[in-house]
């Protein structure tokens, strides 16, 4: 392993809750709480409202949760109390409201090991603001480490479900290139792209988050049941659903949301032009942050939207250097420089080269005198260079001629000290 240490798991001691808070998830310690109300009224809210709802998100911050659920579940409920909402969505709302059980969902998450992070906590990741109206009521989170410091370093890997072998080998080894170098890799837990880029963070030993589209105490898909485990365990499982809620095809599409928004940059591996993955990717860019595509064959329906996104401005990557350069420290994480294998010849002074390319084919041979008039070199130098090209192996002599070899040295770098 190169670079920086990845981040572990904060662990807490025996008997006391993980790092972030896990027992604020709790009623009873919520006790001493004082913004005991605001989580209450927030873990209430997420029965009643769907995640990215602008308008809801707007109620939030003009009344306030504690004053927003209020007006939900007043008897004394009058129209015009939550503006722009009519009649119908208000009795929906309201329905919702008064068949939620915020102390059941807390205690609900504790029992899983969980809290419920929300604005203002020292866990929250304040990037999820930039989401305006649309960011997240709270999070309801599963897993030892501070969800806000991962945050600070970490790159969203996203791409198609029903991936090529192509794109899970390019997952797994970009995610776990990712995770040596001490970067978080987040994605969303769904077959294909994203679980190849969690099992390559966990292979590295290295950390990973899952953002859900459901309840953090629900396996979905069901075939990714024991890797969410691995996730909880080693890492970080996080969503905007209460304990027990299923995903629904909205759901999805607004979870990409919160990916693009608590990371550092977005990496599409493999997307048709239709894929939920683009929008997580056009969510970052309109956010300003740092948006990636790793291309794929030009005959690949898989690499489709990926190849659309690198022509609209995002970066084209191949590896973790690459991604690191982008959306590390300016100066301090650049990529090594590219370039093919050194070959013997690259290794020739400038004169030796000069001589050899004067050189006949390899049937043909010639003189001393002859090499030195094509290249303009005094015969004594020609004659001087060729013998260094012979004891290198390129050349060999015959009497007072001299031509190719038939099998140039494949290492003449090491005849030369490397010089």
């Amino acid at each position: 392993m190169t670079g920086r240490t990845p981040p572990r798991p904060h662990t807490a001691p025996p008997g006391e809750p993980p790092a972030g808070g896990a027992a604020s998830g709790s009623p009873d310690a919520a006790t001493d709480d004082p913004r005991r109300h605001e989580r209450r009224a927030r873990a209430a809210l997420t029965r009643v409202l769907e995640p990215g709802d602008e308008r809801a998100g707007q109620w939030l911050a003009d009344l306030g949760p504690v004053e927003l659920l209020r007006r939900l579940t007043s008897p004394a409920y009058h129209p015009g109390a939550l503006p722009g909402a009519g009649d119908q969505r208000i009795r929906a709302l309201r329905a919702l409201a008064a068949r939620a059980d915020p102390g059941r969902d807390l205690a609900a998450m504790a029992s899983h090991g969980g809290r419920f992070v929300i604005p203002g906590d020292p866990e929250w990741p304040s990037q999820l603001d930039d989401l305006g109206p649309a960011r997240p009521i709270g999070l309801w989170v599963r897993g030892g480490p501070d969800l806000r410091h991962w945050a600070l370093r970490s790159v969203a890997l996203v791409g198609a479900r029903g991936c090529t072998p192509y794109g899970a080998h390019t997952a797994t080894t970009l995610a776990a290139g990712l995770a040596e170098r001490g970067w978080v890799v987040v994605s969303g837990a769904a077959y294909g792209i994203d679980g190849a880029a969690h099992r390559g963070a966990l292979a590295a030993g290295g950390a990973t988050i899952a953002v859900l589209a459901c309840g953090t105490d629900v396996a979905y898909p069901r075939g990714h049941a024991e890797l969410l485990g691995r996730i909880v365990r080693q890492g970080l499982v996080i969503g905007e659903l209460p304990p027990g809620a299923h995903p629904t095809r909205s759901r999805f599409v607004l979870r990409n949301r919160v990916i693009a928004a608590l990371t550092r940059g977005t990496v599409v591996i493999e997307a048709a032009h239709r894929s939920g993955s683009l929008v997580t990717a056009r969510a970052a860019q309109r956010m300003g942050r740092h948006t990636m595509g790793v291309p794929g064959p030009v005959t690949s329906a898989c690499s489709g939207g990926v190849h659309q996104l690198l022509r609209g401005g995002a970066v084209l990557v191949t590896d973790a250097p690459d991604v690191i350069e982008l959306v590390g420290t300016i100066g301090d994480d650049l990529a090594p420089d590219r370039r093919g294998p050194v070959l013997p010849r690259d290794l020739l002074d400038p004169e030796c080269a000069r001589l050899l390319e004067a050189m006949p084919g390899r049937a043909a041979d010639t003189t001393a005198r002859d090499l030195a008039h094509a290249t303009g070199t005094p015969v004594d130098a020609a004659l001087a260079r060729l013998y260094e090209l012979h004891s290198l192996g390129f050349v060999e002599r015959h009497d007072d001629r001299w031509r190719l070899t038939a099998h140039p040295a494949r290492h003449a770098d090491t005849r030369r000290g490397g010089a």
